[in-house]
Parts: structure tokens; C-alpha cells; sequence
């Protein structure tokens, strides 16, 4: 594996996959990956996706993990021979943890050496990891916001709104116990195996530098769903036309 950008520890993150009904009346499956920390520009860091699955690295941050193993999912290996292959051949994987989900797996892992409290959750279709948080409930609290949240039907509310949801459940029981770092951050990103027109502009959101980073997320996510809701009113019949111009 060639070098990697390392970065200090990323805090708590979650990886979800779901299939749902899409407007074709076919079977599609979304992935998505949210991520909170106490450090700033998060989003460029952790969350990885693709049309074939998500992947969060963390702890001391090697990106290449991310960036390598969503790689390899598009490539059509399982997640867990992935994410697995990655870290063996990762002299620093005492210190690092991935997790992630693939259209039919999930995988996590959680080096020995990684900063305390730090744990992970494998729950089939989604997995939730930290560390340095102030205790293994703000994995729990993440976890069953998510959970419920899974819509039994077609009315639930995007999975991005979900995602912050999981991530504000977390961060209020808790979260990162570095409470001398002020400067925070949070991102998230979500795939479909739909071909949709066009990609809403609220499905890859970062919030890079703030105090507030999980309300501020929520507020980013809330006008830009506002923004591209007036832009479909508005150019809907331009982006049936070109759909590229909606990219």
C-alpha cells in the first residue's frame, strides 16, 4: 500500500445500507456515511461511498483506507475481504479503525490501540464505530437512533436528515470527550444504485470549521434540500433535457 495522508483521531461515525423501491418500481439500495469530530475538516478525511457501498476510516486517519477500500467494493470484492485486505497489509492498524457496509455485508474493526473509550457495532446492515468518546453509550444512542428511524414504508424522511439524526443522538450523549477543542466538524455523503436525473444537492454535505457542527449540519442540510427543491420547480425541464446539468 502505497504512503497515506495520517491525520489524528476521528471520532464517531455511522455506515448504513437500505434497499427501498425506486420510482421505476425496481428494487435499489441507498448506502450513506455521517461523521463528527472534534477537529476541523472532517469531511475530507472519513467518509467514503460509491454506488457499491460505504466506508468510514478513523482514528489515526489513514485515507487511503477509505479511498482504497470503496475502490475494491467497485471492484466487486466483499467489503469485509476489502477492508480486511487493507489493514493486513497496514503496519499501523493497531491504531486505526473501518468499518463499513457493501450491498450484502458489513465489517468493522477497532485497533487495540486506538484512543479510549473506543468501540464498534456490527449490526448487518449498518455499523457504527468511535473513539475517544465519553463512553460506549454514545455508540448505543447512535445506533438506536438509526434504527429507528428505518422506514417501513415510503415516507421516511431522507436518509441524509436520518444520518444527522444518528449523529445529534450521539453527540448529545456525549461524543468527544476532548472538551479543550473547540473547533469541530461533521459530514456526510449518500449513494444510490438508482439513476436518478439528477443528485440531490443535500445527499454530500460538509460542515468544515465550527462550534456547533451537528445542529449546523442539520441547518446546511435543511437549505440545501430547500435549494434544490426550488431548483427542480424552477429548471425541471432543462435537467429532463440534459441531465448532466444537474451534476
Amino acid at each position: 500500500m502505497p504512503a497515506a495522508p495520517l491525520v489524528s483521531s476521528v471520532t464517531f461515525s455511522i455506515c448504513v445500507r437500505e434497499t427501498y423501491t425506486g420510482d421505476e418500481g425496481e428494487e435499489q439500495t441507498r448506502f450513506g456515511v455521517a461523521v463528527t469530530t472534534r477537529l476541523p475538516g472532517v469531511g475530507t478525511l472519513c467518509p467514503f461511498a460509491s454506488e457499491n457501498g460505504a466506508v468510514a476510516t478513523q482514528s489515526l486517519v489513514n485515507v487511503d483506507l477509505g479511498r482504497m477500500g470503496v475502490e475494491y467494493l467497485d471492484d466487486g470484492l466483499a467489503v469485509e475481504d476489502a477492508l480486511q485486505s487493507l489493514l493486513n497489509a497496514d503496519d499501523g492498524s493497531p491504531q486505526r479503525q473501518l468499518h463499513g457496509v457493501d450491498a450484502e455485508g458489513s465489517f468493522a474493526f477497532s485497533g487495540e490501540e486506538c484512543g479510549d473509550w473506543f468501540g464498534d457495532r456490527d449490526e448487518g446492515t449498518f455499523t457504527v464505530a468511535g473513539n475517544l468518546l465519553t463512553g460506549p453509550e454514545v455508540l448505543d444512542e447512535t445506533a438506536a437512533a438509526y434504527e429507528e428511524s428505518v422506514p417501513d414504508g415510503e415516507d421516511a424522511d431522507p436518509l441524509a436528515a436520518r444520518l444527522i439524526d444518528a449523529l445529534a443522538a450521539g453527540h448529545a450523549e456525549g461524543g468527544d470527550k476532548r472538551e479543550d477543542l473547540p473547533v469541530q466538524s461533521a459530514a456526510l455523503l449518500v449513494t444510490t444504485t438508482e439513476d436518478r436525473e439528477v443528485t440531490p444537492y443535500y445527499n454530500d454535505l460538509r460542515v468544515d470549521a465550527t462550534e456547533t457542527p451537528v445542529a449546523d449540519l442539520r441547518d446546511t442540510y435543511e437549505e440545501a434540500k430547500r435549494g434544490f427543491e426550488m431548483a427542480m420547480e424552477r429548471y425541471e425541464e432543462a435537467y429532463e433535457d440534459d441531465p448532466d446539468a444537474g451534476q
